[in-house]
């Protein structure tokens, strides 16, 4: 699997142009890093702490425009899961109802999971893992034509995610977490896993039907 920050890079040759936040009030300067498969990118925002506690932003269009993150973000879901070791995934949308993600977690921590189903992409069937936990601070986004999926690592856990496009019950689909074949290192087994009956019968990758050209 392939691990941030060890596989990562900054996704900017110079960002000594950015805008970084000071005592004036200027932006603050997003991290944002390129993984293995360069269009999954991992994101920070700075956090500020004192003795109440901590603020950040984790969304500002400008600032993500500036990165070259342009996408319109439509509707926000959550969810929450009451043990470790819950999995949900791996989900995708067909055109032209495919989905950009930009995930993050809000309490707990999660083993986090994009595969890119692109048939034209040279990283076609690979994947990007990353541990994405309430107390980093670091969001993944996930573009239109992967699937992705998550499991928790621990009880509580809470996820929120931005997506470009609105759910469309009609263009929902989906591979099986457990394909052998994607090679993903799952922390949890078929046996102690806990999923949706829904997800539990999801086709394996080479039985799926061509979704993204």
């Amino acid at each position: 699997m392939d691990l941030w920050p060890e596989t990562s890079q900054s996704c900017h040759a110079d960002d000594r142009t950015l805008p970084r936040i000071d005592s004036k009030g200027m932006r603050m300067q997003l991290d944002v890093r390129c993984l293995v498969i360069p269009d999954v990118k991992l994101i920070r925002t700075p956090r500020f702490s004192d003795a109440r506690g901590y603020f950040c932003e984790t969304f500002q269009r400008a600032d993500f425009i500036g990165q070259g993150l342009a996408n319109d973000f439509l509707q926000d879901n959550q969810s929450s899961s009451d043990r470790s070791g819950t999995v949900r995934g791996l989900h995708f949308q067909r055109p032209p109802f495919a989905q950009t993600k930009l995930v993050r977690v809000l309490q707990g921590s999660i083993f986090d999971v994009a595969v890119d189903l692109r048939r034209s992409s040279p990283s076609f069937g690979r994947h990007i893992a990353v541990r994405l936990s309430s107390r980093s601070n670091e969001q993944l986004l996930v573009p239109a034509g992967f699937a992705h999926g998550f499991c928790t690592l621990e009880p509580d856990t809470v996820v929120f995610y931005k997506v470009d496009q609105v759910y469309s019950a009609a263009h929902d689909g989906g591979i099986n977490w457990a394909d052998p074949g994607l090679g993903i290192e799952w922390p949890v087994g078929p046996a102690e896993a806990i999923l949706s009956e829904k997800d539990r019968v999801l086709p394996m990758l080479a039985d799926l039907d061509p979704v993204f050209q």
